[in-house]
């Protein structure tokens, strides 16, 4: 694999050097309650540049575990890497008053926003994609303190009926929000992977389908790259929500790259009970299309395509 950038920094240094912009007042609550200017520790930033798939469909033996809810970031974080879904600029929104997936990662991750604001000021491209011709180009973050954990299910009692997530977050009183954050103390380390989905409508394309296996599949060997023990990534319904990508697929898509790369576990976080249908239905997609382990991986892909699976709406997160 290539590695397009490397960086090592230390936390403490990098967020003295290079503060976070946080124009938004919700963001700022956040960062002050979990302390995010004391963040500490080693961590380790790398950019990879697309890996060419394998040229015949040969899987890992992946251990499947699907789960209800969403990412718990357990203690245990060697070997453990969790996908964020991000976008071509590499923690773009940070600071906005949005929190969907990739930005409740960044306030929950509070040195993310000064890892992007180095990288600026270095003059690299923080992004993950490249900015010639869309290949995807990963970016990979290791050892990364998390601070805070924001809840943002609903919870009437405590006066957030509608959650926090999305755009209802700057929607919602400042001190209702404190309620739903909670200090991790002492805070734990994450393994943190940024690919970017594609944005379609109508029904995918071949090409579509070949550029997210590609994106996942380069994320997932570079997790493997960068750690020394067997890998275990967690996602869930990546580029389903403010993209509206189709839960199955993506699922399906997802299983593939994963057993490709040789990941040897995927904890797949599916929501609720419908979710647990769509990556049902995923898994069975992708059993569907497999015949041998030689066959050429061009023809299962074409296969996928042909099952027609289409584009929904955007969630307005």
């Amino acid at each position: 694999m290539r590695c397009l950038l490397r960086r090592d920094y230390d936390a403490a240094t990098l967020v003295r050097e290079h503060p976070p912009k946080l124009s938004s007042p919700h963001k700022r609550l956040v960062y002050a309650m979990c302390s995010g200017a004391s963040t500490t520790g080693a961590l380790t930033v790398t950019r990879w540049a697309a890996e060419p798939l394998p040229a015949t469909a040969e899987l890992a033996p992946t251990e499947l575990v699907p789960l209800p809810g969403h990412f718990d970031y357990a203690d245990v974080h060697e070997g453990v890497w969790h996908v964020n879904f991000a976008d071509p600029e590499l923690f773009f929104a940070y600071g906005s008053s949005l929190l969907a997936q990739d930005e409740l990662q960044c306030a929950e991750h509070p040195v993310l926003g000064s890892i992007r604001e180095a990288l600026l000021a270095e003059h690299q491209p923080a992004m993950t994609e490249n900015d010639r011709d869309g290949a995807p180009t990963p970016v990979l973050v290791a050892n990364v303190e998390r601070r805070c954990a924001i809840d943002t299910a609903p919870n009437a009692a405590c006066g957030r009926p509608q959650g926090l997530y999305g755009n209802r977050f700057a929607a919602t009183d400042l001190e209702l929000v404190r309620g739903a954050i909670h200090v991790m103390r002492p805070p734990t380390r994450s393994n943190l992977i940024a690919m970017a989905a594609p944005t379609g409508a109508g029904t995918y394309t071949r090409t579509q389908i070949e550029h997210v296996v590609t994106t996942a599949y380069t994320a997932f060997r570079a997790a493997i790259e960068e750690s020394n023990v067997p890998v275990e990534v967690c996602t869930g319904f990546w580029g389903c929500g403010a993209f509206g990508g189709n839960r199955e697929l993506m699922t399906l898509l997802q299983i593939l790259a994963a057993r490709l790369a040789g990941v040897a576990r995927l904890r797949f976080y599916v929501f609720d009970d419908a979710g647990r249908a769509n990556f049902d239905a995923g898994l069975r997609g992708l059993d569907g299309v497999l015949r041998t382990s030689d066959e050429p991986l061009p023809q299962v892909l074409d296969r996928i395509a042909d099952l027609d699976y289409r584009w929904g709406a955007s969630d307005g997160n």
